[in-house]
């Protein structure tokens, strides 16, 4: 199915009025599917895969800002660390580590979001709320060892669940987390992006105080 433009209009219209702002999900989607998207004047796309993404980016506009919404595993990190704009899925101090690392050797400071484990499926990747405080104190203590990586803010998941309550309660949740770690404002610790909400549940993410939403299915309908 090719990109929906009046759904990507009325979806837009939709965020900017809440000033939040759209990360287009691409993952398995067509370079002219993207393209579409792009000459209608969007530029945020997020790829769950790290080979996917290399490869749009080298065939797709530079000006594209390519965010990774997907679980980052180390050893693939030094392949999107020269071009990536936003990093969603931190969710361990090993990962941290090597972005922090990766980006050093091409003098680059990489913008990343840590990933809080809010549901209730074990399955879902995510710093619980103790590792969050530890790794923030670690990063405030030390700012010079950590000089490559910017810490922009918070990510989170909901259940896939149809219990609407739920997904609200994990959305305040990780609202509240953000809310308490937003005093800080040190080098490389500067928050300004709660990203929560995907195509089921993003207007829920809204009502929690999102600032970035990852929608793809509304976009460009199912995944192949």
């Amino acid at each position: 199915m090719p990109f929906l433009i009046e759904s990507y209009k009325r979806i837009q219209k939709e965020l900017s009025d809440h000033h939040v702002t759209l990360v287009a999900v691409t993952k398995t989607k067509s370079v002219s599917d993207i393209m579409e998207a792009y000459n209608a004047g969007h530029r945020d796309f997020g790829e769950n895969y790290v080979q996917e993404l290399v490869d749009k980016y080298e065939t797709l506009p530079r000006d594209i800002r390519w965010h990774f919404i997907g679980h980052l595993q180390s050893n693939k990190v030094k392949y999107i660390a020269p071009f990536v704009h936003l990093i969603h899925g931190v969710d361990s101090e090993k990962l941290l580590q090597e972005i922090n690392k990766q980006a050093a050797k091409i003098n680059r400071i990489i913008p990343c979001l840590l990933q809080v484990h809010i549901s209730t499926e074990e399955t879902k990747f995510g710093l619980d709320e103790q590792e969050l405080d530890t790794l923030i104190k670690k990063i405030e203590m030390n700012t010079a060892a950590w000089k490559n990586v910017a810490i922009k803010g918070l990510m989170g998941m909901a259940s896939f669940t149809e219990d609407n309550d739920l997904i609200r309660s994990e959305f305040k949740y990780l609202g509240s987390l953000y809310d308490r770690n937003a005093q800080y404002s040190i080098l490389n610790i500067q928050y300004s992006i709660l990203s929560m909400g995907m195509s089921a549940d993003y207007r829920f993410g809204i009502e929690a105080g999102s600032s970035m939403v990852r929608i793809g299915s509304l976009l460009f309908g199912s995944r192949n």
